[in-house]
C-alpha cells in the first residue's frame, strides 16, 4: 500500500534526514586508524625486546610469531600483504596457435 506523502521529492536543499550524523563526527575507519597507531611499550614477541610499538605493529608481530609456529593462514596473509596475492594466468589459443574465437549466436533468432 503506497502512502502517497512519501513519494513527494525532496525540496532543493531539504534533507531527507534532518537529524541525520552530526557534522564533525568521525567515521569508523577514522577511529579504527587512530587506535592502531596508540604506542604502548611492550615486548616484541620476534626479538624479546622492551620496544615502543604501535598496536598496528604488534599484530602484526603477533601473525608472524603464528606463521613461525607453523600456521599456514598466518603465513598466507602475511606473504599476500608483503608481496600481494598470487595472481593465476592462463592463455587460451585456438588451432594451430590463432587466438581463439568466440561466436556468438541470439538462441532467439531462426536460420
Amino acid at each position: 500500500m503506497k502512502k502517497e506523502d512519501n513519494l513527494i521529492p525532496f525540496q532543493k536543499g531539504e534533507s531527507g534526514n534532518p537529524n541525520g550524523r552530526p557534522k564533525g563526527s568521525r567515521n569508523r575507519s577514522t577511529i579504527v586508524r587512530q587506535w592502531l597507531e596508540v604506542i604502548q611499550q611492550v615486548n616484541n614477541p620476534v626479538t624479546g625486546q622492551n620496544e615502543s610499538l604501535e598496536i598496528q605493529d604488534q599484530i602484526t608481530l603477533q601473525q608472524i610469531v603464528k606463521a613461525l609456529e607453523g600456521d599456514t593462514n598466518a603465513y598466507k596473509e602475511l606473504m599476500d600483504s608483503a608481496h600481494g596475492k598470487a595472481v593465476q594466468s592462463f592463455e587460451h589459443s585456438g588451432k594451430d596457435g590463432e587466438p581463439l574465437r568466440v561466436i556468438f549466436q541470439n538462441m532467439n533468432e531462426t536460420t
